[in-house]
Formats: structure tokens, C-alpha cells, sequence
């Protein structure tokens, strides 16, 4: 009896589907899809924010975004961009874009410093940075910017209070799955100088175990209070007082890098963690060929994986 390529059925060679395909990008490449790829999975994340010195906002998480079935073209080559975070130092530094096809993700809005003001705006806010002008319970920099749906960020910290210019610790920067936290009164008495938490990721089992990613930046001290805690997902520590000094956002994680503080013997913010893309493509079939089991030509008519 013939297949359906005219070949004889036999018993000695079933059906080779070809496995689930995951591919992760940890820098800047090209993504060929299979030939009988026409939608993936996919999980892109920006750089992360890095922080400023002296009482340093957290830096924002890059932007996250992820779905299934998306459609793509089999057998075509995609550019994939992986941002790189954002550098530490001066008023906080924005992380840079991950782009694949159609999807961009948008660099963590850098931790703003002694007198930068308010937090920057990106996928996920910086935080705002102590002894600024900026009203109690004020100065986040904003996620989800620009807007996407689902969101890819969530807003930065505040200052907790303590009023303009006073001493007060940086805000945490916004993370993936939650809001950066306000700066603390950990001493009482109205002392805001602690920084606040980094707001904690998101998870994803994309790879078929789950990580957590997109953690903010912890904002820093200042006064030689207690740093923010890092958001989980590779953020990174706020500067406390003395010795303990800020850490970077973990790469490719798209964390925000952690606040500096002041007074510290290492008082300088640090950088946030460069993205990731990751897609994962379904497992297909190979072209028909060779002998063919009846069983194994049913199964696979009756399921739809048979291709000629």
C-alpha cells in the first residue's frame, strides 16, 4: 500500500516530529524560524535603569512584555535587539529598548539624585532621588512608558516624606510586577532618610522552569539610614550607610540598578541590568518520507501533523 508521497507503509520508521524550540537572546542576534513555525511565544525585556549618587532613586525595571501566539512567517530571519542597561552616575541614566518584529520593550526610567528632580519615565519608573524639590508623597518617574496593553512597567517611588530639600532617602524604581517603594521612616520621629523597596518583578516559565525578572532598583540612603531592599528579579540593593554600598541591576534580568547613598564610604549609584529576549517555537513535523507504520500515518492524519 502507498503513502501519500507514494512511498510503501511499512513498520520500521514512525513519524520524526521535530522538538519545541526555545531560543534565548542575552545580546543582540537573529531569530530563523522553523519552517513550519507561523507563531511563537515570546518574552522581551529592556535594559534596566541605572541609579544616581547621593541619596540615588532606584532605577525602573526595563519594560516587560510577553504573549503567546503571535503570529510570524516560517523559515524568515527576525533582528533581535537586547537593550543594555542603564548606566550609573550623574542625575540616572535610562536603559535602552528590546526590540523583536513588531514588539518593543522600553528602557527602565533611570533614579534621579541628590537634585535631579523627579524620576525618569520608562517601561517601569525610577524612583525619585532624596533632597529634591519635590513634594511629600511625590516625584515617581512613570511606567507603561510609552503605553502599551498589557502594561509593560509599573511606576516608581516617592518621596515618603520630610519636605522639599529635606534629607530623605531615594524612592525604589518600579518593577514588572509592582510599584517602586516610597522612601522610609525606619528611626521615627518624621526621618524619611531610608531608601524605599524596589518594586518586585514578574515570573515566567517560558523556558520551562520559572525565573522572576524585571525587579526594580532599592532607592538610597540618605542621613546613613537603611538602603531599599532590591525588587526580586534582579534588581539591585539601595546604598545603606557606612560600607554598604548599592549593587547593579543582575544582566539579563532588565533589573534596575540599586540608589547610592550619602554619607557612604561608596556612596555611588550603580547600573542597571541589560534585557533579554527569549522565544519559544512549538514542536512541528518533518516532510513526510521514507517507510511509514499504519498506526503511525493514522495518528498522525487524524491529529493534523502529517505533511506532504
Amino acid at each position: 500500500m502507498a503513502d501519500l508521497n507514494g512511498g510503501i507503509i511499512g513498520v520500521d520508521n514512525p513519524p520524526v516530529l521535530q522538538p519545541e524550540t526555545i531560543t534565548t537572546f542575552n545580546s543582540s542576534g537573529t531569530l530563523t524560524t522553523a519552517s513550519y513555525t507561523t507563531s511563537l511565544e515570546y518574552l522581551v525585556i529592556a535594559g534596566g535603569g541605572g541609579s544616581a549618587s547621593d541619596a540615588g532613586g532606584g532605577g525602573g525595571a526595563g519594560g516587560y512584555r510577553t504573549a503567546t501566539g503571535f503570529d510570524v512567517d516560517a523559515s524568515t530571519d527576525y533582528p533581535i535587539t537586547v537593550g543594555a542597561g542603564g548606566a550609573a552616575g550623574g542625575n540616572g541614566s535610562d536603559g535602552a529598548n528590546s526590540v523583536f518584529s513588531s514588539i518593543t520593550s522600553a528602557g527602565g526610567g533611570g533614579g534621579t539624585g541628590f537634585t535631579g528632580g523627579a524620576g525618569r519615565d520608562g517601561g517601569s519608573g525610577g524612583g525619585v532621588g532624596g533632597r529634591t524639590s519635590e513634594a511629600n508623597g511625590a516625584g515617581h518617574g512613570n511606567g507603561n512608558t510609552p503605553p502599551v496593553s498589557p502594561s509593560q512597567g509599573n511606576d516608581g517611588g516617592n518621596r515618603g516624606g520630610g519636605g522639599a530639600n529635606a534629607l530623605c532617602g531615594g524612592g525604589g524604581g518600579g518593577g514588572a510586577g509592582a510599584v517602586g517603594g516610597d522612601s522610609r521612616d525606619t528611626a521615627g520621629g518624621g526621618n524619611f532618610n531610608a531608601g524605599g523597596h524596589g518594586g518586585a518583578g514578574t515570573a515566567s516559565s517560558i523556558t520551562g522552569s520559572s525565573v522572576t525578572r524585571g525587579g526594580g532598583g532599592g532607592g538610597g540612603t540618605d542621613g546613613g539610614n537603611a538602603g531599599g531592599d532590591a525588587g526580586n528579579g534582579g534588581g539591585g540593593e539601595g546604598c545603606s550607610g557606612g560600607s554598604n554600598a548599592a549593587t547593579a541591576g543582575t544582566a539579563n534580568t532588565g533589573g534596575g540598578g540599586g540608589g547610592g547613598g550619602n554619607p557612604a564610604t561608596d556612596g555611588n549609584g550603580k547600573a542597571g541590568g541589560s534585557g533579554v529576549v527569549i522565544t519559544k517555537e512549538a514542536a512541528g513535523p518533518t516532510t513526510a518520507s521514507g517507510i511509514w507504520s499504519m498506526n503511525a500515518l493514522y495518528d498522525n492524519v487524524k491529529a493534523g501533523t502529517w505533511t506532504t
